[in-house]
């Protein structure tokens, strides 16, 4: 795969009911590299609060677009593998400027995105329906001038905020699939009955957010998602193991075994 389009296209393949396509989120050029040489990995993702967060700045667009084009930039630069990019509100008031900036982002080698429907974080109130499909089609449409099938993983954030709202989470999420969505990220799917329900009624496969105490990855699989993904979790997996070893250095103790890992650019 040596184009953004034969990236796209295969990244949109992997996500299949019943088999998921499950991606360790990364943050930079390093951890990029590091995941994708993992055996049985075959495709990445970003979290934009990892990324913002290495670069000093806020999670919910604390970013600017140039900043996290240029994060995706060097991410993509890094793997052959199909990036999909956490492209958190699209960086832009309007469906116009979704566009133009997701034209930018394919022009940087993404394979895959994610757009939100949410104002200003999971909890908060969700952007017009209408208007919030405006801003799939408006992605979609970058994509069909670029000639790429971009992998759009649309997310719903009605469970997370209202967790009542079943009936409007399915309807935006199918509103998305109509405006060009290849994937729906689901947030606050919280129970087995609740993503297979989602499974059911959604017109294209479902992404879900997997976190310990969750559903395990294999039920899962069975209960038919198409793709699990663990957002900033795995930097704080990062962070956590460095925090330990600092502990133990600076308190004296042994050598942590990993302190001798071999890594390569």
């Amino acid at each position: 795969m040596t184009t953004t389009a034969a990236k796209a296209a295969a990244l949109s393949a992997l996500h299949v009911p019943g088999d998921p396509l499950i991606v360790v989120n990364v943050w930079d050029a390093m951890t990029a590299r590091t995941v994708a040489r993992t055996p049985g990995v075959k495709a990445l993702a970003t979290a934009s609060h990892s990324v913002a967060f290495t670069l000093g700045v806020a999670d919910g667009e604390g970013m600017t677009v140039e900043m996290a084009l240029a994060a995706a930039e060097r991410i993509v630069a890094s793997t052959e593998l199909p990036v999909s990019v956490d492209f958190e509100r699209g960086y832009a008031s309007t469906a116009a400027g979704v566009r133009d900036n997701v034209a930018r982002l394919i022009e940087a080698g993404a394979a895959g995105l994610n757009i939100e429907d949410s104002l200003a974080g999971a909890t908060s109130d969700r952007r017009p329906i209408v208007e919030a499909a405006e801003r799939v089609a408006a992605a979609r449409a970058a994509a069909d001038d670029a000639g790429v099938p971009l992998a759009i993983n649309a997310r719903t954030d009605t469970l997370a905020g209202s967790p009542d709202a079943w009936h409007e989470a399915i309807d935006r999420a199918n509103a998305y699939v109509d405006a060009g969505a290849t994937s729906i990220f689901m947030l606050g799917l919280n129970t087995e009955e609740k993503v297979a329900n989602a499974v059911a009624a959604v017109r294209a496969p479902i992404a879900v957010f997997a976190h310990p105490g969750y559903i395990p990855l294999a039920r899962l699989a069975e209960l038919g998602v198409g793709r699990i993904s663990f957002g900033p979790q795995s930097l704080g997996l990062t962070l956590h193991h460095l925090a330990a070893a600092a502990t133990q250095l600076t308190a004296r103790g042994d050598y942590p075994a990993e302190l001798s890992y071999a890594y390569e650019l």
